[in-house]
């Protein structure tokens, strides 16, 4: 393996001129600069990254703890080739810590990032609360952003797309679509996301006095096969209902199959609606509607941030972020023989 010592004498420097072009630190010529790189690439030097990152105190690299409990799903894969994407454009490599199966595991998996000396770090809590995320920010040196939750004593640290809103609002289309007999989906109910989104909906029930029914609301799990059972159970029990929304695409898309196996069509007799606009949304038959959160967005402003801070920076406002809904032909107006019966 080249040392420095060996890329020092090809570049006819010193060894601390090399280690002075590697850190950044200290004045060095640009021809010297040159020099120095040029016999790194020909030696095929890689410096050592725990000796350097001694040295600088910088690793270069941005930490993302992350429950291995959201990695699948389009959302998740797309959360995390963005993060990847944009750490790696401002010249830095991203690390991935798995939260597991409690806040202690979360906070153990942030522990690791620590220990490694990431510059910076962004959590994605799926068991920690916002009050157990504002004290980790007190406890830390390094800049931590919250994806995802609102936190109270440092809501500059918190990046969130307002899931509560997001829902109401894809309700509150149908209703004003002619929609009174509203079916819901939620997600996971230990999750804030499911819980903000079921809100949602009866937010938007209640906004238009229209009497939430504990009938029309079946819990699912996030994946295909609970939106098609949700669709199975209300059919079972007898429920009516003109339009249903899915706390997730994968969700919306089991309920789409379902119907079809039903004979109830698609939105003639029932819209539907789901969550996070998922690739292959525009592709099923009929094209799903969905709520689409901009998480390109909300990664690039949490990365922003979090440089913002290692660069001296102090936080001003939150940022928080609205979904849309994307209409495609899986919704329609309610029609006076629409729905089941």
């Amino acid at each position: 393996m080249t040392t420095m010592l060996e890329v020092a004498k090809r570049a006819g420097v010193s060894k601390a001129t090399v280690s002075r072009v590697l850190s950044g630190n200290g004045y060095v010529g640009e021809e010297t600069r040159a020099r120095v790189f040029r016999a790194i690439e020909e030696s095929g030097y890689r410096p050592n990254l725990l000796a350097r990152q001694l040295a600088t105190r910088k690793s270069q690299t941005l930490g993302l703890v992350m429950t291995n409990t959201l990695y699948h799903g389009s959302y998740f894969s797309d959360l995390l080739s963005q993060a990847a994407q944009m750490t790696e454009a401002c010249g830095r490599r991203l690390l991935l810590a798995d939260g597991k199966h409690s806040a202690a595991q979360e906070r153990e998996a942030l522990q690791h990032l620590l220990d490694l000396r990431c510059d910076a770090i962004m959590i994605y809590p799926r068991f920690l609360s916002p009050d157990e995320m504002d004290a980790i920010i007190d406890e830390q040196r390094v800049p931590v952003m919250v994806l995802n939750r609102r936190l109270r004593k440092h809501p500059s640290h918190c990046i969130y797309s307002d899931q509560l809103s997001a829902a109401r609002d894809a309700v509150v289309r149908l209703i004003e679509l002619g929609h009174r007999d509203i079916a819901f989906v939620t997600g996971a109910l230990d999750s804030p996301t499911g819980r903000d989104r079921l809100a949602g909906y009866q937010a938007a029930l209640a906004q238009h006095g229209i009497p939430a029914s504990q009938t029309r609301v079946r819990e699912g799990k996030w994946t295909p096969a609970c939106g098609a059972q949700a669709v199975a159970s209300l059919l079972q029990d007898g429920v009516a209902f003109s339009a249903l929304v899915a706390s997730n695409d994968n969700m919306a898309i089991g309920a789409l199959k379902q119907l079809h196996e039903a004979g109830i069509a698609v939105p003639e007799q029932v819209s539907v609606i789901g969550f996070d606009d998922i690739p292959t949304a525009p592709w099923v038959v009929p094209s799903l509607s969905s709520v689409r959160l901009p998480i390109r967005e909300m990664i690039q402003e949490t990365i922003n941030k979090l440089i913002f801070m290692l660069e001296g920076g102090e936080l001003g406002t939150p940022a928080r972020f609205e979904g849309e809904l994307i209409v495609r032909e899986s919704v329609a107006a309610a029609a006076s023989n629409s729905g089941t019966r």
